[in-house]
């Protein structure tokens, strides 16, 4: 059985590390917070443009746009958004798996003819797979910091201007949906081409309803597509916040729950190291006592 000081000095490792990670989950649950705050305002807006969407949806269906277009897929980009820290569980490995999952399966002519293309949005999904033996294009983690209209619209655009001339075809977006502070949604899905396909209840609506276009029905669904997938974009950047958050306030609430029966445990090893150290003591007393008697 270990000393008494070693198991005193475990002891105080372990209280001093559920302190760190009591106060981790605290700060979390704050950004959580936040970050939950933030995608509620956008939700409006966005909810309000995929109306007006949804309004003209025919019309967008038989007006040529090359975000929508779809063609033979040769050139393929990937875009991981993940986190610039650890520390929150399986967030960023199981992000990082769905990728190399991609290269093997789906996009696997491309990734063997050497056309495929990954940009990573937070660090720890780039060290993974640069350790793999990926290569990563180019990483971006000012975005995740504190996620800005304007820096996320100037990102995304650069890929839209390659999709718009042809110099990918594909582009597949990797990133955690927030359900809520324990569940995390890995989502993998097509950005680009935008999907946009009428159903026959809206053909029937489209046809029912004549809009009056100003300044006409091209420049308005030329300008609008654009701003829709920025705008997707940059919730999609605000769920994966929400859900690194969760997932770390998560994790660092079951390190505190384990340090926390870790420390029972010691003092309980604590408490039975003394007592067999006392009675040891007290055999030692009592047998020279008697040795002085005799």
């Amino acid at each position: 059985m270990a000393n008494l000081k070693e198991i005193r000095t475990r002891i105080n490792t372990v209280v001093s590390t559920r302190q760190i990670t009591s106060a981790m989950k605290m700060v979390s649950a704050a950004k959580l917070r936040r970050a939950q705050d933030s995608i509620i305002t956008l939700k409006p807006y966005s909810d309000e443009l995929m109306e007006i969407l949804d309004r003209i949806r025919g019309y967008v269906a038989d007006t040529k746009n090359p975000f929508t277009e779809k063609r033979p897929v040769n050139k393929v980009l990937i875009i991981l958004v993940t986190s610039n820290r650890g520390l929150c569980g399986s967030f960023n490995l199981n992000s990082s798996k769905k990728v190399i999952e991609l290269l093997n399966n789906e996009f696997s002519k491309q990734f063997k003819n050497g056309n495929t293309e990954i940009i990573c949005v937070g660090k720890k999904g780039a060290d993974y797979l640069k350790i793999k033996g990926y290569k990563v294009s180019s990483v971006n983690h000012e975005l995740l910091e504190k996620p800005d209209p304007d820096k996320v619209f100037s990102f995304i655009e650069s890929t839209m201007n390659k999709f718009e001339s042809c110099d990918i075809d594909h582009v597949e977006l990797v990133f955690n949906k927030f359900k809520n502070a324990a569940v995390q949604r890995l989502v993998s899905e097509t950005f680009l081409p935008l999907y946009i396909e009428p159903t026959d209840k809206d053909e029937e609506v489209t046809n029912a309803i004549e809009y009056i276009f100003e300044p006409d029905k091209d420049h308005l669904i030329r300008n609008l597509i654009p701003l829709i997938i920025k705008i997707l974009f940059y919730s999609a950047l605000l769920e994966s916040s929400a859900s690194e958050h969760g997932a770390r306030m998560t994790a660092m609430h079951k390190a505190s729950d384990n340090a926390e029966k870790l420390i029972r445990e010691l003092k309980l090893n604590y408490n039975k190291a003394r007592q067999s150290l006392i009675t040891n003591e007290l055999i030692e007393i009592v047998s020279g006592a008697d040795a002085l008697r005799k």
